[in-house]
């Protein structure tokens, strides 16, 4: 007898349907130690391993395998199956094949679910891209998965398929028979409020890094803090992601589908419905950043995927590890090859950076700096020129003076800094509604010559600024993003000279 039964499985970020085929050939001499399961279709060793955890949870559950010989054949067969998800999809087909479960109910149904050894039913990786694939997908009638992943999978599927949560072999056996339920339901506005209550109203001065910030936010482009230890770089990136428009609800299914993956969702935050701040330490090696592996999963580019990756002393990065952000910062995505083919991870991010103005930190005499002229240009050479032209405003983050430091913060707050960001955001997504950009940081260079024009004397100071800063064709078409984003927070239609002005001045801090 053949049962059937659908599950998922994850490959790189995509989901894929997977069909659990399980025959049993049924020997009543054999016991229950001499019976056995193969299972075939290029699974890995979790999902080997599995036929033990099944057996264990049959008897600790009062329930009798099949005895005799069990083929489980997951298909297509030239797919890799990963991880212990379909403990559960396989433990019902084995029971369907010896006449204890429905196999009309079963074929209709997808199943997730790690099995313990006393029978429950364990949280999964990858459910909110298998719940949505699945409910486009239209295959299924209903879909079986843990408790704990019960929020993520409703949210995905929607209304379109009806989820039902189990804790134990014996409740999902039990909604099999039944046949009917009450599916579970959930909706975003359900979720708990995780804004961070970092806010721009605890910095003291720095204005300069306040006002970059805030462009930065506005236009979706990637800065750079140069400054002495103890000023208030981190203190000034951390608060980035509280001034940036709240997520659509496709930022959200995208970012979360990556939290998911990686196993970083849980019952009580099921969605990243704020911003992602990641902040890796220097060590990090370049497949822990852009993603890979033997079998790549995403890195932390990919995890601040609609949010911000702050890089804390960037020349303390290995160069090779910096090197691999160049394209991903282009495309906003990042593409992993392997000899098995090549996986798509999402990367659209923010990049603020923070560094030191020399090796010691202080950067000037008077604070005490003794580097040499030898030291500072060996170590600002751990940043190739096509990196740093790719990052668009970078900004001189200065000693406080002691008046400043006694007196209280006088700021805005980020409330305040966050809605003129979003004024920003609504005029560019107004303005960019026909050609599928979401903000000026995206802009090609057909739209630039549409979107950024300038007056003759502006085009007379961008000649000046290219001729006497040396600057590439990458860094005159970002200046021209930045002018677009600093008009924008003024209201204004037009790039004035002001807006080109203080746009080509983000180029003079450049490390020297």
């Amino acid at each position: 007898m053949v049962a059937k039964v659908y599950s998922a499985t994850v490959i790189g970020v995509d989901a894929h349907t997977v069909e659990i085929e399980v025959n049993s050939t049924a020997v009543s001499t054999l016991s229950i130690k001499e019976s056995s399961i193969s299972i075939v279709g290029l699974p890995d060793t979790a999902v080997k391993e599995s036929r033990d955890r099944i057996y264990s949870a049959f008897i600790n559950s009062g329930k009798i395998p099949p005895r005799g010989f069990t083929v489980v054949n997951l298909a297509p067969a030239d797919l890799k199956k990963e991880g212990a998800a379909f403990d559960l999809g396989i433990a019902l087909g084995m029971l369907g094949t010896t006449g204890n479960l429905d196999l009309e109910r079963l074929g209709r149904i997808a199943v997730l679910g790690e099995l313990g050894l006393d029978g429950s039913v364990r949280p999964v990786r990858g459910v909110l891209p298998i719940a949505a694939k699945l409910a486009a997908a239209n295959q299924v009638s209903a879909l079986l998965v843990p408790q704990a992943n019960a929020r993520e999978a409703a949210l995905a599927a929607g209304t379109t398929l009806p989820v039902f949560p189990v804790s134990t072999l014996e409740e999902a056996i039990e909604l099999v028979n039944r046949g009917h339920g009450t599916p579970f339901r959930a909706s975003l506005q359900q979720l708990k409020d995780c804004t961070r209550i970092h806010d721009f109203d605890e910095v003291k001065g720095q204005l300069a890094a306040r006002r970059a910030l805030e462009i930065a936010a506005a236009g979706g482009h990637n800065s750079l803090l140069i400054g002495p230890p103890g000023t208030g770089k981190s203190m000034l990136a951390m608060r980035l992601p509280g001034i940036l428009p709240p997520m659509t609800l496709e930022e959200t299914l995208e970012t979360s589908r990556i939290y998911s993956v990686m196993g970083m969702l849980s019952e009580d935050r099921p969605m990243m419905n704020v911003r992602p701040f990641r902040s890796p330490h220097h060590t990090i090696s370049d497949a822990g950043l852009i993603g890979g592996g033997r079998d790549p999963k995403p890195g932390e580019i990919s995890l601040a995927h609609n949010g911000v990756l702050f890089l804390d002393e960037l020349p303390e990065f290995r160069r090779n590890v910096l090197e691999v952000l160049r394209q991903p910062l282009e495309d906003g995505i990042v593409t992993v090859s392997r000899a098995a083919g090549s996986y798509n991870f999402p990367a659209r991010f923010m990049l603020c950076a923070a560094m030191n103005p020399c090796p010691c930190g202080r950067g000037e005499v008077e604070l005490g700096c003794k580097c040499k002229v030898e030291e500072k240009r060996r170590y600002l050479k751990k940043l190739s020129g096509p990196l740093l032209d790719r990052i668009d405003l970078r900004v001189q983050v200065r000693q406080l003076t002691e008046q400043e430091l006694l007196k209280a913060p006088d700021g805005e707050s980020s409330a305040v800094i966050r809605e003129r960001v979003c004024r920003a955001r609504k005029i560019q997504q107004d303005r960019y509604a026909s050609n599928g950009f979401y903000s000026n940081s995206q802009l090609t260079p057909k739209a630039l010559q549409q979107y950024c024009a300038l007056s003759a004397t502006g085009e007379k100071l961008l000649k000046e600024a290219i001729n006497r800063f040396k600057l590439s064709p990458r860094a005159y078409t970002r200046i021209l993003k930045v002018a677009r984003t600093v008009a924008d927070l003024a209201g204004s239609t037009m790039i004035s000279d002001e807006h080109l002005f203080e746009s080509i001045n983000y180029r003079k801090s450049d490390p020297e």
